[in-house]
């Protein structure tokens, strides 16, 4: 089969990634699988630029069909923060719980019905040489709780109601927030392409 690069270092987003890609015909590689790879730097001010970005340049080093999503957290009460930055809302290296707390605190002051907010997530893939062959993006409305619930996922999900629902992520079975979440909706749309691509148009 032919390989395909799932291009995160974060073990959660691999996790789901790959949970969602796994009936395709491809074998599913991650960074871990190669040695010497350099880190891309995310410096698009969006997220489909920083998921073209990151299946670019990862394209280009490993030589491998890539896949790569930016995905992050907007919240209306906060003008769309933490938007881009959600990774590193709380400063680099701080942990999720960390960034969960400071979303949280930032919001303290704001009553339920402005507590809107959705989760954004871009997919691009890059052939093996580095140029972008497909982009879609996806997106999950929702509203933030007063504090943490759940067990689940990871991120920002214990503190993300999605629509329709009382739950949040965290407290949603892997399976139900797989059929709902944003990064469903955005590779819904790139297994599409990447089922219609065949070996020899993968490995261009």
């Amino acid at each position: 089969m032919t390989p395909l690069l799932i291009a995160t270092w974060n073990k959660g987003k691999r996790r789901e990634l790959q949970q969602l890609l796994s009936d395709l015909p491809f074998a599913l590689m991650s960074l871990d699988d190669i040695l010497g790879l350099e880190p891309v730097l995310e410096t698009g001010g969006t997220f489909l630029e920083n998921a073209s970005l990151k299946a670019s340049g990862y394209a280009i080093q490993s030589g491998l069909l890539t896949l790569a999503d930016d995905s992050g957290l907007e919240v209306d009460a906060l003008g769309g923060a933490p938007g881009v930055l959600s990774a590193r809302y709380a400063g680099d290296g701080a942990s999720d719980r960390q960034r969960v707390e400071k979303l949280l605190g930032d919001l303290r002051n704001v009553d339920e019905p402005d507590r809107t907010a959705r989760f954004v997530s871009a997919v691009a893939t890059a052939s093996s040489n580095g140029s972008i062959i497909n982009m879609s993006v996806g997106r999950c409305e929702g509203r933030i709780a007063f504090e943490p619930r759940g067990s689940g996922g990871f991120g920002y999900d214990p503190i993300f109601i999605p629509a329709g629902s009382e739950m949040t992520f965290a407290e949603l079975p892997p399976e139900i927030k797989n059929q709902i979440s944003h990064r469903h909706t955005a590779l819904e749309k790139a297994r599409e392409f990447l089922r219609n691509l065949t070996c020899d148009s993968a490995a261009r």
